[in-house]
Order: C-alpha cells, then sequence, then structure tokens
C-alpha cells in the first residue's frame, strides 16, 4: 500500500512541476510538444525550396486566401508553390525568423510580413495556419488578414 502511495505522491508531483510536456494527447497518442519538431522540420524544407517534402505534411484541400482557389491535391499544390509560398510573402524569408503563435491545442499560426517590406513585423498579415489531424500536425491554409 507504501509503494501506491508513494508512486501517486510522485506522479503528482512530476505533474506539478511541469513534466505532464510529455503527456500524450488521448485522442491521437501524439506527444504535445510534438508541433516544435514539425514546425523545425517545416521550415527547413520550406527555406530549402523541398517543394516535395512540404507538400508531403500539407493537408488539402489547403484553404487560400479570398477571392483564391483552393488547391485542391499535391499536383496542384506542386504547380501553385511559388504562389504560395512565394507570392505575398517570402515564406522562406520569414520562417527563418518568425515565431508560431498557439491559438489551441491543436493549432498554430505563423504570421509573415510583405515581401516587399520583410521587416515590418507589426504589419505582419499573410497567416500560414497549422492544425493537428488525425494524421498529425498539417500545414491547413494561407490568409491575408487584410482581405
Amino acid at each position: 500500500m507504501r509503494s501506491i502511495f508513494a508512486f501517486a505522491v510522485i506522479v503528482a508531483s512530476a505533474t506539478n512541476f511541469g513534466f505532464s510536456i510529455l503527456a500524450a494527447d488521448a485522442e491521437h497518442g501524439v506527444a504535445q510538444n510534438d508541433f516544435s519538431a514539425f514546425c523545425k522540420k517545416f521550415n527547413s524544407a520550406v527555406i530549402a525550396g523541398d517543394k516535395a517534402a512540404v507538400a508531403e505534411v500539407t493537408k488539402f484541400p489547403l484553404s487560400m486566401p479570398y477571392g483564391i482557389k483552393t488547391v485542391k491535391n499535391k499536383e496542384n499544390f506542386l504547380r501553385r508553390y511559388d504562389e504560395i509560398f512565394k507570392g505575398e510573402a517570402n515564406a522562406a524569408q520569414c520562417f527563418a525568423s518568425a515565431k508560431p503563435q498557439k491559438e489551441s491545442a491543436r493549432r498554430y499560426e505563423v504570421y509573415c510580413p510583405f515581401k516587399d517590406t520583410p521587416n515590418d513585423w507589426e504589419n505582419a498579415p499573410i497567416r500560414f495556419v497549422f492544425e493537428l489531424t488525425k494524421d498529425g500536425w498539417k500545414f491547413t491554409g494561407l490568409d491575408n488578414i487584410n482581405e
């Protein structure tokens, strides 16, 4: 009985001291800190211009800004890659220093400035959206919040 009590105290203490980072998302069995690893991989692929690697972690159809057709599939994504990542924002340059903003446990966003004003972080309206799906973290949308 003492060992069960001691175990309970250890678990409670570990949770109280922040060790719960290793806790899994019960629905998906995904560690809560996986976004950090996903983000590093995604950013590296975008910075390197590795279209195929970026396509592998993109959920289709990919949501696009108002008035622009959604990206229906991988083939369409590969054709439109430059429009997505070099259109209004220079994603490779942005992702080298931008910090993801946590919107919820299942959604992060990265805001980028226009490519013509790359250092204007006060006006960074180009939003890249990432969501936790049943298949893990995915790039799910691009938006210009000014439109």
